[in-house]
């Protein structure tokens, strides 16, 4: 079953650490989110395999959105 990986806070995405295919465990930094002058780090929720990515370095994202899929 797939597992959406969403934003905890509004910013921008400033790098996105993994690729598509990559497998990943559970609490390893996938994306790293810029706001206010600070780097936070989004971390899988759970172990799997990257699917897709619905956002791009340099986007800026809303609270709760999704970033990643991880199936």
């Amino acid at each position: 079953m797939p597992t959406e990986v969403q934003a905890q806070i509004t910013g921008n995405v400033w790098k996105i650490v993994k690729a598509i295919g990559d497998p990943v465990v559970e609490g390893e930094e996938l994306i790293i989110l810029e706001s206010m002058k600070m780097e936070i780090p989004v971390e899988a929720p759970c172990g799997g395999r990257i699917s897709e990515f619905r956002v791009s370095e340099g986007e800026s994202v809303e609270e709760g959105a999704v970033l990643a899929v991880i199936e």
